[in-house]
């Protein structure tokens, strides 16, 4: 997300994770608890008890990043707490990421053009 392009694929934790953990642990964490492959190429968003901190887990080809933010006086907008993972768009994670509210960000829906004749 910091270094290059959104993947495509993001999915996002819905309950709070032990900040403790590193790469290893959120990798296992993916695996077990969310029940995906976290060496998939998907981004993987995780949230502290605070709500204040976010962890990043991506897979880039060659090896784990994790991206760890801290918002200073604010707190992350998070989806309820509930058991699962639910999926955003690169769109509503780039919000999240920056603190702004990902749930008011929705794509626009355009028509399919017509074939040139």
């Amino acid at each position: 997300m910091i270094f290059g392009a959104i993947p495509p694929r993001i999915y996002i934790a819905t309950r709070p994770v032990d900040f403790r953990k590193g790469m290893d642990g959120l990798a296992a964490t993916v695996q077990e608890v969310l029940k995906l492959d976290p060496f998939c190429g998907a981004a993987f968003i995780f949230r502290s008890k605070r709500a204040d901190r976010i962890k990043i887990l991506i897979w880039d080809g060659s090896g784990l990043i994790l991206i760890y933010k801290r918002l200073e006086d604010a707190k992350f907008r998070w989806p309820r707490i509930e058991d699962g993972v639910m999926r955003l768009s690169p769109a509503q994670a780039s919000a999240l990421f920056e603190g702004l509210d990902w749930a008011r960000v929705r794509a626009v829906r355009r028509a399919r053009p017509q074939a040139v004749q």
